[in-house]
């Protein structure tokens, strides 16, 4: 009569608890293509852009819009962003390096979809398919007290600052 060895229950269950893990890390990461923009990993554009709001991800805009923005930061969206000569520079030189038509290609497809470098907008909020993804979202809650603007992503996408916008 043969019978069968016992597997151990604790190897067993720490085995399959790792699986599980690895599984919801590697499906988050995967299914990031779409909602996933690699955050901003340049110290200097982490200081001076996110001491006032989320430092965006270079490849939600396309370089010409970064050159724009940049270009003018003393009207930065009703406010003086102005910053000397060597920080602007470094600063744009990271997010032209990493913008949705250069570096940052790979994830911005979908974002992009329908502009060109040419005819983007300054603010990520008015591309097509930002207003589509957010179409459904009533009035009041752009309003709300923890949101206030569209360009408040970390009020509804708690990852955001880690590059993931999904819900």
């Amino acid at each position: 009569m043969n019978i069968p060895k016992k597997i151990p229950l604790r190897p067993l269950a720490l085995g399959l608890l790792v699986l599980g893990f690895s599984a919801i890390v590697l499906g988050r990461a995967q299914a990031g293509g779409s909602h996933f923009y690699p955050p901003v990993a340049d110290p200097v554009v982490k200081e001076e852009c996110g001491s006032c709001h989320l430092a965006f991800a270079p490849s939600m805009l396309p370089a010409n819009s970064w050159k724009r923005m940049m270009a003018d930061l003393k009207n930065h969206f009703g406010d003086d962003a102005s910053v000397d000569a060597n920080t602007a520079k470094t600063i744009t030189d990271y997010l032209v390096a990493n913008a949705a038509d250069t570096g940052g290609r790979r994830y911005s497809d979908k974002l992009m979809g329908g502009m060109t470098a040419t005819n983007a907008p300054l603010r990520i909020t008015e591309l097509p398919r930002w207003t589509k993804e957010h179409r459904k979202v009533p009035d009041w809650e752009w309003k709300h007290k923890d949101v206030r603007t569209k360009a408040n992503c970390t009020a509804c996408h708690a990852d955001a600052a880690l590059g993931y916008y999904d819900e």
